[in-house]
C-alpha cells in the first residue's frame, strides 16, 4: 500500500494485463505541434513502469474546451506523435475513445504497446460523468490508473466514472503530487512559509484559512492584496479590489491574530496610473498609494522582506504571482520569488499556472524541489477538499 491509503501497482501482476491510464496531455500547441511537452514528460514514469511490466497501456486525456464536438484542432495526433519520441517507441492513435474500432485496436495491442485514445471530451458524456459512456471506456481494460492530478478535481468519466467499473490505482505522478502535498500540509518542515498571491481574493480565501495554524508565515501578493488593506481602512487608489468579500477579508486577519500563523502583507507597492508595458511607474509606501493610481506588483522593500522570511524557511510552498508579472514593469515581484526559491535551501513546492510559467521564465524550474501539475486540483486539496478524483482511489 502507498501513501493516502491508495494501492499501489504491482508490476509482477501486469503482463498481459490491459491498462486504461487517465493521464492529463492538455499540452500548449501552436501551428500543429506541442510547445511546452512539460505534462506528457511527467507523464512518462508511469507509462514507461507499465510497458516495463508487460501491460498494454491505454491512454486517454483530454485537450482544451471542445464542448462535447469534434474540434479538429483539438485531435491528439501530435500529442501522440510526440510522446513517441519521448518513449522512444512507437504510440498508435485511436480515432475515437469508444466503439468498435478501438476495441478492435485495443484487442490487437501486444505487451508493451501504448495506444493513445482521441480527445475524451469530444464526447459530452465525458464531463456529465455519464455512466454508460464511463462503462464503454471501462471495457477497453482490465485496470485503472489515475495519474492526471490535474482533473482529480473534475468528476468526469474519465477521472472518476471509470473506477466504478475497474480496480483502480495511482499512478506514479498522481502518487508524487500526493505525497509531496501531504507531506507538507501533515509533516511540514519548520520554518514553513506559503506565498499565496493571484489576482481575487475569491480564489485564495479557502487556501488561506486552511493554511492558519499549519504554516509559520503566509507571505500574500497580487491583486488580492487591496482587498486585505481595504479591510483595515487603509486607501488603494484604483487598485483590484472585491467590496464582496471585505467582512470575509477582515474576519480572516482577526481570525489569524488568534493562530500560530503570522501574516504578511506588503510595505511598498509598485503603482501605475494605468495597466500598461509602457505606464509610467513609481514606487510607494503601501499607506501612500496616490488615488489615481493603482498597485501592480510588490516593491523592493516588500521583495527584501519576503526574501528574508524565504531565506529562513526549510519548506516553501508557492501558489500565485506577485503583480501583473506578464508585463515587464511588474514582473520584478515574482520573479525575485522564484530566484530566491532556488537559492533557498527549502523544501519548495509550486503549483498554479502562474507560478509554474514564472519559474520556467526565470530559468530555475529544475531548481525546486516539486512542482504540481495542479492548478484547480491543487487550490482545492490545500482548501482541505476531497477530490474526487482521489476518493475513487481510496475507495477502490
Amino acid at each position: 500500500m502507498a501513501k493516502q491509503g491508495i494501492q499501489s501497482l504491482d508490476a509482477n501482476a501486469l503482463s498481459g494485463k490491459r491498462v486504461l491510464v487517465r493521464v492529463d496531455f492538455n499540452a500548449p500547441m501552436k501551428d500543429g505541434g506541442v510547445t511546452d511537452d512539460s505534462r506528457l514528460r511527467q507523464s512518462l514514469p508511469t507509462v514507461q513502469y507499465l510497458t516495463a511490466a508487460g501491460a498494454k497501456v491505454i491512454l486517454v486525456s483530454h485537450l482544451n474546451r471542445p464542448k462535447g464536438q469534434v474540434v479538429e484542432d483539438f485531435r491528439l495526433a501530435p500529442i501522440a506523435k510526440h510522446l513517441a519520441g519521448l518513449l522512444d517507441q512507437p504510440v498508435q492513435q485511436a480515432s475515437d475513445c469508444i466503439g468498435a474500432e478501438v476495441q478492435a485496436q485495443v484487442a490487437a495491442l501486444e505487451n508493451g504497446q501504448v495506444l493513445l485514445l482521441e480527445n475524451v471530451r469530444f464526447h459530452p458524456e465525458e464531463e456529465k460523468n455519464d455512466p454508460d459512456f464511463a462503462k464503454e471506456l471501462a471495457a477497453l481494460a482490465d485496470i485503472f490508473v489515475q495519474d492526471a492530478f490535474g482533473t482529480a478535481h473534475r468528476a468526469h468519466a474519465s477521472t472518476v466514472g471509470v473506477a466504478a467499473y475497474l480496480p483502480a490505482y495511482a499512478g506514479c505522478l498522481m502518487q508524487k503530487e500526493l505525497d509531496a502535498i501531504s507531506d507538507a500540509l501533515e509533516t511540514p518542515k519548520r520554518p514553513f512559509v506559503a506565498i499565496i498571491g493571484g489576482a481575487k481574493v475569491s480564489s485564495k480565501l479557502g487556501v488561506l484559512k486552511h493554511l492558519l495554524g499549519k504554516v509559520d508565515h503566509i507571505l500574500i501578493g497580487g491583486g488580492m492584496v487591496f482587498t486585505f488593506l481595504k479591510a483595515q481602512g487603509i486607501s488603494i487608489g484604483k487598485s483590484l479590489v472585491e467590496d464582496s468579500l471585505i467582512g470575509d477579508a477582515t474576519a480572516f486577519l482577526k481570525a489569524a491574530k488568534t493562530s500560530s500563523t503570522k501574516i504578511h502583507l506588503p510595505i511598498d507597492q509598485v503603482v501605475a496610473d494605468q495597466f500598461s508595458a509602457d505606464a509610467t511607474t513609481k514606487i510607494v509606501e503601501i499607506t501612500q498609494i496616490p488615488d489615481t493610481d493603482m498597485g501592480l506588483d510588490i516593491g523592493p522593500e516588500t521583495i527584501k522582506l519576503y526574501n528574508d522570511i524565504i531565506r529562513n524557511a526549510n519548506m516553501c510552498l508557492w501558489n500565485g504571482p506577485m503583480g501583473v508579472f506578464e508585463l515587464e514593469p511588474f514582473a520584478k515581484g515574482t520573479f525575485a520569488i522564484a530566484e530566491v526559491l532556488a537559492e533557498s535551501n527549502a523544501v519548495s513546492i509550486v503549483g498554479g499556472g502562474d507560478s509554474v510559467a514564472a519559474v520556467k521564465q526565470s530559468g530555475v524550474a529544475d531548481k525546486m524541489s516539486h512542482i504540481s501539475t495542479g492548478g484547480g486540483a491543487l487550490l482545492e486539496y490545500l482548501e482541505g477538499r476531497e477530490l474526487p478524483g482521489i476518493s475513487i482511489l481510496k475507495d477502490s
